[in-house]
């Protein structure tokens, strides 16, 4: 089991994990910057990924309260939604895009990204355009990817942790972390190929574009 953070040495959540994983690995990735995702592929050297789980995202500038105004019509930030746009979906396909020799290598040959239900346009309303945009683009992406590999026996399918409580969360969360981490397992557990291109809610729920 491989995990990645951008700075690993303060990455106190994963070490302690490591304790009772001793075998887990942890490696640098930082989403905005092509050499570090090159580095970790040049790093893993190949080796079959059963499964990459794309997990990484940002909102934008924090504190929130004093940079909201940066996601807003009217006040846009353009240098922000370049960041998030960065990270939250074009990194995330320049790293599926690199793996996907060492996916298509493995046993389960599996890709789970974890969006949001904010990069629906039918069902959301949140006036974060750099983020919201960032997702939409994000699911777009994804079930493109999912539509060219699907005969290659990949599965790819995106999932939406809910809104959990926690920083991403601004604060607020209808969910705690535990919840949503146990319906995102029995859910990923359950996917067939027949799933690849999906947007589903952690409680399996179809979430509409």
């Amino acid at each position: 089991m491989i995990a990645t953070a951008r700075e690993p040495q303060s990455a106190e959540g994963l070490w302690s994990l490591k304790q009772d994983f001793p075998d887990l690995q942890i490696e640098q990735l930082d989403l905005g910057d092509s050499s570090s995702i090159a580095a970790l592929v040049s790093t893993l050297a190949e080796r079959p990924i059963d499964m990459l789980i794309n997990n990484a995202g940002i909102f934008g500038r924090f504190p929130l309260v004093e940079n909201i105004s940066t996601q807003r019509f009217g006040t846009l930030d353009y240098e922000v939604w370049a960041e998030v746009m960065r990270v939250n979906c074009f990194g995330t396909v320049e790293l599926t895009e690199a793996l996907m020799p060492a996916i298509e290598a493995s046993e389960r040959k599996t890709v789970i990204t974890l969006s949001s239900a904010a990069g629906s346009i039918g069902g959301h309303q949140a006036p974060a355009i750099p983020y919201t945009s960032s997702k939409t683009a994000l699911n777009k992406a994804m079930t493109t990817i999912a539509r060219t590999v699907k005969d290659r026996g990949v599965l790819v399918a995106i999932v939406c942790p809910g809104h959990v409580r926690t920083r991403l969360g601004l604060g607020g969360g209808e969910i705690e972390v535990d919840e949503s981490v146990s319906g995102l397992a029995t859910l990923i557990g359950s996917f067939t190929i027949e799933d690849s291109g999906t947007f589903r809610r952690y409680n399996g729920d179809h979430l509409v574009w």
